[in-house]
């Protein structure tokens, strides 16, 4: 509920501090005196959009502080923890206007984006007007109003979540059928691949091998020659032979050497050993280097092929096995495809068949609730002087979706036997306006927490027709704070609280100020309404009378 309202340096308001009372709440005042400047400072420190010129002329800036009660499950109070922000039995929104255009919120004393303020008026305060901008007159609303009436969160929800089910289904399937589709669009491509790839079956690290040993291969015969006249030179016919001829003849010669010959026998033989060990290394490397020509024509070839397979895919050779799984994994799947194809399918109808069920009874729910709105608002019209008027909350089918297969349009018909259409064409000015406050009658639940404004609803309506108004505005400030501006003495009689706005000029400045009244003022502003500049006995006495009910 919304207790207070500060206002400085905004438009034509200097200074000004409102203290707000529940129930019905009625601000009166002459056409001009700046009752629309109270809404639009509340509506500022709301965050909602309006006059760009806020500052009142010669200020710095502007400033509007309201304050709030939150009951102990006020959904502000969500939003609040959400943000962030401490939460209190108590909140208090400010809001700065610099006379640059330079704008500044905070919540509790704590510095706040628009984005948040705008999220926690949702909860505070619901304006009403002749022309209505908060989903009365907009078809995109009525399904929400009405789901509101009928209590339709959980099946809303249910079909919601249904919804999103079933939308997820049909993507998987056709991202699998997509997949396949380009799987069957290469087959061909992938089928040959495989089996080329397979007919070789390269291993990782095979080309590098390939590549060595084709080398060997290739400088095998350009030193053969040399590796043979080495053994030649070290063997039997060359070092080796010699060698063994000397260490014949030293031997034979040590005996009568008196042992000068022992040491250059003992090395003779140790160079023996070695050029024995030094030829069999060479035996081998020959061993080694001798191939068949055949060989290495294979070796190039499997090396050529190697290579060739991996220019023709763009991957180096090494990544073909690799290359060649992920080939046949996707033929896997497209063998398997039909298969998965089969069940997804089923997933699908599955998913629809839920959402289908969810659907048709959330569309149920709302046939029974219209049904119980379009008879409460017979009964609401009816004191509002508009018995004759048919209201009809209209369900057709449409594509399914989130919210349900169904589309609400609240229709009018103002006489008998008149074509029906949307509210917001069918109805004259005085109409619409008691249209509106009949559906916020039927539609507001008492529980909300919303502060409810009702700006000029009353407009266009007169009499009888105006108490009727009057009457319903104070039923439904029975259940939560209403404030009205209003016009009608009819509709101000009616209020629980009073204020009077009025404009002064002082020095040639205009400022508005708002005055609460008491009994007896309340009389004086009710007869002015009445009878206009000039209040006479007979306008305080009608006034009177009305305020007595």
């Amino acid at each position: 509920m919304l207790r207070g309202l500060d206002i400085r340096d905004m438009l034509l308001i200097d200074r000004l501090e409102l203290m707000f009372q529940p129930g019905l709440n009625v601000l009166t005042g002459e056409t001009g005196a700046g009752k629309s400047i109270l809404l639009d400072s509340l509506g500022f420190v709301l965050g909602w959009r309006g006059r760009a010129e806020l500052v009142r002329q010669g200020a710095k800036q502007g400033e509007v502080t309201a304050w709030f009660d939150l009951s102990p499950q006020h959904p502000a109070r969500t939003i609040l923890e959400e943000a962030g922000f401490p939460v209190s039995d108590e909140l208090i929104l400010r809001r700065i206007n610099t006379a640059d255009g330079r704008k500044t919120a905070f919540v509790n004393d704590r510095r706040t984006s628009g984005e948040v303020l705008r999220a926690l008026s949702d909860t505070l305060v619901e304006l009403h007007g002749q022309h209505d901008d908060r989903g009365l007159l907009n078809p995109r609303g009525h399904m929400t109003l009405l789901d509101q009436f009928a209590g339709n969160d959980l099946p809303l929800a249910a079909t919601r979540a249904a919804w999103r089910n079933w939308s997820a289904a049909r993507k998987e399937l056709a991202e699998a059928q997509a997949a396949i589709d380009a799987a069957r669009a290469e087959e061909e491509y992938l089928r040959h691949a495989v089996e080329e790839l397979d007919a070789l079956s390269p291993a990782p690290g095979e080309e590098a091998t390939l590549d060595a040993e084709r080398r060997r291969m290739q400088g095998a015969e350009k030193i053969r020659e040399g590796i043979l006249n080495a053994v030649r030179a070290i063997g039997a016919d060359g070092a080796e032979g010699q060698m063994t001829d000397a260490a014949r003849w030293l031997d034979a010669a040590a005996g009568q050497a008196d042992g000068l010959l022992d040491e250059p026998l003992e090395a003779l033989t140790r160079a023996l050993h070695e050029l024995a060990e030094a030829e069999q290394g060479v035996l081998v490397c020959l061993d080694a280097l001798d191939f068949d020509p055949h060989a290495l024509e294979l070796t190039e070839e499997r090396l050529f092929a190697i290579r060739g397979l991996a220019r023709k895919h763009g991957i180096l050779a090494d990544e073909l096995s690799a290359f060649a799984d992920g080939l046949r994994a996707r033929l896997t799947a497209l063998d398997a495809g039909e298969a998965d194809l089969s069940r997804l399918t089923k997933k699908v109808q599955q998913a629809e068949a839920e959402y289908e069920t969810a659907a048709k009874s959330l569309t149920d729910l709302r046939v029974a609730a219209a049904a119980r709105l379009d008879a409460a608002m017979s009964a609401e019209l009816a004191p509002l002087k508009m018995e004759r008027a048919v209201f009809v909350t209209r369900i057709t089918p449409v594509s399914p979706g989130a919210d349900g297969s169904d589309a609400v349009d609240f229709t009018v018909a103002t006489n008998p036997g008149a074509p029906s259409g949307p509210l917001g064409k069918i109805a004259s000015g005085g109409e619409l306006s008691r249209f509106l406050l009949a559906l916020k009658v039927c539609l507001t639940r008492s529980d909300t927490g919303l502060s409810l404004i009702f700006d000029e609803i009353d407009r266009g309506v007169g009499g009888a027709t105006a108490d009727a108004v009057g009457r319903r505005l104070s039923a439904l400030a029975q259940g939560q704070q209403v404030l009205v501006v209003t016009h009608s003495p009819q509709v101000a009689a009616l209020g629980q609280h009073h204020w009077r706005v009025e404009k002064s000029v002082l020095n040639d400045v205009t400022t508005s100020n708002v005055i609460p009244l008491n009994a007896a003022q309340r009389v004086d502003e009710i007869a002015r309404m009445l009878s206009g500049d000039i209040v006479t006995d007979e306008a305080r006495g009608a006034a009177a009378k009305l305020l007595t009910g």
